[in-house]
Parts: C-alpha cells; structure tokens; sequence
C-alpha cells in the first residue's frame, strides 16, 4: 500500500518537474515508480558529481549492480532459447548483446539521452548511454526484485530492441577475429596503451594494435576495452581480413 500511495503522489501530486520525470519514465518502464530519488540517481554520471569519490552520489554502483543483474538475465534467457547450444555459443551470444556497444544502441533506441542530458552538466557520450541501461535495471532490480526485472529486460529490451537472430548470424568481437587470424598465420597480437588523458573530465585511453611488434590501427576512447576493439577493427581493415561468413 505504500508503495501505490508513492505511485499516485509521484504521478499526480508531485512537483511539475517530478511529475514530468515520472511521466516520462512510466513511458519507458510500463509502471509508476515509487521511488524517484533512485531512478534520477541512475542518469546521473560521475562527471558530474560535485563531490569526487562519492560513488553514492552518482550512477556508478547501480551501474555495477545493473551490470550482474543482467548478465544473469540474458544468460537465463539463451539459455531456455536455445536448449540445443553448446556453452561457446551460448557465451558469444551473452557477450553480443551486454556489450556497450549493443546497450549503447539499446539506450538511445529507448531516448535515454532526454534524461541524460536533464540530469548531466557535461557532453554526453555514446557510453553514457549503456552506462544508463545497466544503472536504470539495477534500480528496477532494487524496487521490483528479481522476476519483475527479468520480466522488464526480457520483453522490454531483449524482445523490443535486439534482432537476436541477427546477432546470431554477425561477429563484431575484432579483437578475436584478429587473435584468431593471428594464431592461424603465426603472428603475435599485442596492445599497448599509448597515451591516458582527460577529456570533458573523463580519463580517455590512445590504445594501438601491434601485429609482430608493428603498430596497425589506433584508436581513442573512453573505455580502454572498446579502444582496443576499434583499434582491432582497423588493423582487419589495413590488413585485408575479410570479415567472417556465418549462416
């Protein structure tokens, strides 16, 4: 009872900018929430907390626990879609889809920046955006428990923003299509972090690809892993690999 009493002041009798949050997140998650001080909590990025350090001012520990929630979520959820795949199978598959990349793509298919940018005094980053999905289902996590949220990520993300049979047929991991080309050929893979510096009040990493001790493909980004991946990319690129055919 308390939590629909929460519900209906946070949707009818709340301050106007309340309301217009409120209004706006029952759009993306299908029910009132009751706790709002939660969910402004999980857009509100690191970069812009006034006080360092303090992770419990911004996003970063829903983050992690949206994180965990979800990678068990999508493993259960493979795991009863395919019964006949092996575990290799089933692990590429969980990496595709909570990748940054995808829940990048999954947060600004469901207009995530609106609230980013509401909430955040500095540029916003594709990132952000994953970084977003992962905070926002570790607070659904906290107020509905485990089924409501996998029954969120299931038909809401899964089922609405994902082709799963696409992500069956594409393999965009570059750092193994490289490994793999490599280990075929006799080459040796290596990655060396060439410079770390500040942008917007973010650390962002240079990161190069080095095929036999020779440098291939570089690329900047905020995460050190996806700089690597992007790196990867255009060392395939600069040396005539071929993507790889499935289906």
């Amino acid at each position: 009872m308390f939590n629909i009493g929460k519900q209906l002041y946070n949707y009818f009798l709340a301050n106007e900018q309340d309301k217009e949050f409120t209004h706006r997140l029952k759009s993306i998650l299908g029910y009132v929430p009751s706790n709002l001080a939660l969910y402004k909590l999980a857009f509100f990025h690191k970069s812009n907390s006034s006080q360092k350090g303090n992770a419990s001012q911004n996003n970063e520990r829903l983050e992690y626990l949206g994180d965990a929630v979800l990678g068990t979520i999508v493993a259960d959820y493979l795991f009863k879609k395919y019964p006949n795949s092996d575990e290799g199978f089933l692990t590429k598959m969980r990496s595709k889809i909570v990748k940054r990349k995808s829940l990048n793509s999954i947060g600004d298919k469901m207009g995530l920046d609106v609230l980013l940018s509401e909430y955040n005094n500095t540029r916003l980053s594709r990132s952000m955006l994953g970084n977003a999905v992962e905070a926002l289902v570790g607070a659904i996590y906290i107020e509905k428990g485990y089924n409501g949220t996998k029954h969120y990520v299931v038909n809401n993300l899964l089922r609405r923003y994902l082709d799963i049979h696409e992500l069956e047929t594409t393999d965009d991991n570059f750092k193994s299509q490289l490994l793999e080309w490599s280990q075929k050929n006799g080459k040796s893979v290596s990655y060396k972090v060439l410079a770390r510096y500040k942008f917007e009040k973010r650390d962002r990493f240079k990161v190069a690809v080095l095929v036999d001790g020779e440098k291939v493909g570089t690329a900047d980004d905020f995460n050190k892993k996806s700089a690597e991946q992007i790196a990867s990319e255009r060392a395939l690129t600069a040396l005539g690999i071929p993507a790889p055919v499935y289906g």
